[in-house]
């Protein structure tokens, strides 16, 4: 099981790819997410799932390119499946209901106006606002709570030129998380 802790360390180290429309990397996106959930000190579960939330992206064949072709590549259901294996469900339903999260509170005017131009894209391709019926069910889900703090931390975490830990940080968090 030590060794999803360390495939993880790697495909953080060595992934450089830019955060889909964002200009800082994929990786860089998501521990900015998790010092978000500490600085709120957060449970480790939500600190856990933040700094996984966009898994699914290491995974993808060409992220950008997915974006291009104007398809949604549902990186929160690939990175949600494949992390489940090894997580408990408390950090991957967060993880699955981010996107939902940002459609449920892209209702709200002003959320929808902060969004980065990326998110928004994004946002189109993943389905659109939730109307009435879709935020009912999606406020019964039992992780809505923490997938609504992830959603706010990860719109909050595209900051340039600012400095981060290092992925190695979180190495104790990961394997005290593993199932």
């Amino acid at each position: 099981m030590l060794n999803i802790v360390k495939k993880i360390i790697f495909n953080f180290s060595n992934n450089k790819s830019l955060y889909i429309g964002e200009k800082l990397t994929i990786s860089e996106h998501m521990i900015q997410t998790a010092m978000l959930a500490e600085k709120k000190k957060c449970s480790d579960d939500l600190i856990c799932s933040s700094l996984l939330h966009d898994y699914g992206h290491f995974i993808l064949e060409d992220p950008n390119q997915l974006v291009s072709d104007h398809i949604d590549g549902n990186h929160e259901t690939i990175g949600a499946n494949y992390l489940k294996k090894y997580f408990s469900n408390e950090i991957i339903e967060p993880i699955l209901l981010h996107v939902d999260a940002k459609k449920y509170l892209a209702r709200n005017k002003k959320y929808f106006d902060d969004l980065s131009e990326a998110s928004k894209t994004s946002l189109k391709l993943q389905g659109g606002i939730m109307n009435d019926n879709e935020a009912k069910q999606f406020e019964q889900s039992k992780n809505f709570r923490s997938a609504i703090e992830l959603r706010r931390f990860d719109e909050g975490a595209k900051k340039q030129n600012i400095k981060i830990k290092d992925i190695k940080d979180y190495k104790e968090l990961l394997i005290s998380k593993i199932i």
